[in-house]
């Protein structure tokens, strides 16, 4: 039997939010935006709560999000790209669900940075100067937390997100998970 939920890491602009909402349409369950969940708690965005209350603020507005969203079963649950900072989110996500890891390469981030609305609306910089070197560092910090827990792995590079979509029900029903 599969897990009870399916939980979408990776960076930013790597389709997260636009897979988990065709997950949780597909498979009749609640979506949920862990980002969208904290803006809506704390009364701001994103980015206004790291300019009044910093990375740690925020971080700590994040880790109570997820303990209490990682409860709602089933749901397909959508992370900000830095909830596997923590040690306990990343225990926390591992055991609470099939952990799906969306990748893409820098470069494809970078220019999906660069057409998305909300980055500069409701998003911290991601980096101070927002150059490409720096998405490689951000990547190169984090990947190895990804990919301890992940389940699955799939990159968005070339697929559709409704193609993210299949692949992800694929493995998730098809018995390929391994723990």
């Amino acid at each position: 039997m599969p897990p009870p939920s399916i939980l979408l890491i990776g960076a930013r602009c790597t389709g997260k939010t636009t897979v988990a909402r065709l997950l949780a349409e597909r498979l009749g369950w609640p979506f949920i935006d862990v980002d969208e969940f904290v803006e809506a708690r704390a009364g701001k965005t994103v980015a206004e709560i790291f300019a009044t209350e910093g990375e740690t603020g925020f971080r700590n507005k994040e880790s109570a999000a997820l303990q209490e969203l990682c409860s709602t079963r089933p749901c397909v649950l959508a992370t900000g790209g830095g909830a596997v900072l923590r040690e306990a989110n990343r225990r926390l996500l591992h055991s609470s669900g099939f952990v799906v890891w969306l990748t893409a390469a820098p470069e494809t981030l970078w220019e999906r940075l660069q057409r998305d609305p909300a980055t500069a609306a409701r998003r911290p910089n991601l980096t101070a100067t927002g150059e490409l070197d720096e998405i490689r560092t951000i990547l190169t910090l984090r990947e190895p937390l990804y990919r301890e827990i992940a389940d699955l792995v799939v990159s968005t590079e070339t697929l559709s997100p409704e193609a993210v979509a299949d692949a992800i029900l694929s493995a998730w029903t098809g018995g390929t998970i391994s723990r």
